[in-house]
């Protein structure tokens, strides 16, 4: 599952977590993201000693023994990790999903955690970018909107389990509040609000008011949005 920060990503990690046949793991290549960057995130040492920050020991691990023995595997990646050092040998072994979101939504939310995002922190280009590769690939992604998953959680996780060939599961309608055992150690700076939930929230209201640089940020990353839109279950 693709997606870019603020995007719903951690309440559809816990979705398919709360199914007995999945396992799932947390941003596996944020660590290896920070050492490559430099980047100073939140909790940045505490991430760096949390994972490895080898990149083809996280992919191996993506392809490998499925955790736990179970049947099925999620994956919460984050866009804007996969620079030039990420492996991407793996992706023609697993399926495909992006989660979208309007990205004055996403702006104002991220912007309330980070100081100064830019367009490569909140990843539109680089899901513009990945889903064009996979395409090249003869690879079939499926694209998902979040506004739409908040405003009908049960028609839409049946949509996308009947995309990927699986059945719909009643359970990933809600979860135990308190988080994932398979939360990232930045959990605690970044889930709050999730953390106090037991399902999907509900639907959205308008969207914000951005202005002077929020508003140009979500401006640029509005093409990638509606791009990505056109092709959404």
């Amino acid at each position: 599952m693709w997606s870019g920060p603020r995007n719903l990503s951690t309440a559809m990690m816990y979705s398919f977590g709360a199914r007995a046949d999945f396992a799932v793991v947390d941003e596996p290549f944020y660590a290896a993201y920070l050492q490559r960057t430099g980047l100073d995130h939140p909790m940045r040492d505490q991430i760096l000693r949390s994972q490895s920050v080898d990149p083809d020991v996280v992919g191996a691990m993506l392809t490998g023994p499925i955790p736990e023995g179970k049947p099925h595997f999620y994956q919460k990646h984050m866009t804007q990790h996969m620079i030039a050092a990420m492996p991407r040998d793996w992706f023609a072994q697993v399926r495909h999903v992006f989660l979208i979101r309007h990205p004055a939504r996403v702006v104002a939310s991220f912007g309330a955690k980070y100081d100064n995002p830019t367009l490569a922190d909140i990843g539109f280009t680089q899901q513009t970018e990945i889903y064009q590769q996979l395409l090249e690939q003869g690879l079939d992604p499926l694209v998902i909107d979040s506004a739409d998953i908040r405003r009908d959680p049960s028609t839409m996780l049946n949509r996308l389990c009947t995309a990927l060939g699986l059945p719909f599961d009643p359970a990933m309608l809600s979860w135990p509040k308190g988080g994932h055992r398979s939360d990232g150690i930045w959990a605690s700076h970044w889930y709050g609000a999730v953390h106090e939930s037991t399902g999907f929230a509900p639907a959205e209201g308008p969207l914000p008011a951005l202005s002077g640089t929020a508003a140009e940020l979500a401006k640029q990353a509005l093409p990638h949005y509606e791009a990505l839109s056109a092709k959404k279950l």
